[in-house]
């Protein structure tokens, strides 16, 4: 638990997220802000880290591949989608929400 001098920075601190889904797969994309927010999530923003903070969102296995020419991280997270669009029963079966979720994680492992 962080005490009153410390702020947890977020990953939506620095970047932007994007979601897409076939099947039961879904795909998250951080987009860093600046270079350097690049350099900090390519080192702090692994697929464990991710896989981690999805918890029990994700059954499968987090494969994540670094697009260093757009400065962009780009994490597949199989059986993500309870089986997917059109056999889910979750609010939201194409893993939108998935992006935000991400986004929301802790740079700073704590």
């Amino acid at each position: 638990m962080p005490n009153d001098n410390t702020t947890i920075r977020r990953v939506y601190e620095l970047a932007y997220g994007r979601a897409g889904d076939k099947g039961n797969i879904a795909n998250v994309s951080v987009i860093a802000r600046s270079p350097a927010a690049y350099i900090e999530l390519k080192e702090k923003l692994t697929a464990e880290r991710v896989r981690v903070h999805l918890d029990t969102l994700v059954r499968g296995r987090v494969e994540r591949y670094a697009l260093d020419n757009i400065e962009a991280l780009n994490f597949v997270l199989y059986d993500a989608l309870d089986g997917g669009a059109t056999r889910s029963l979750r609010l939201d079966a194409l893993g939108k929400s998935l992006a935000g979720a991400v986004l929301h994680m802790p740079v700073d492992a704590v």
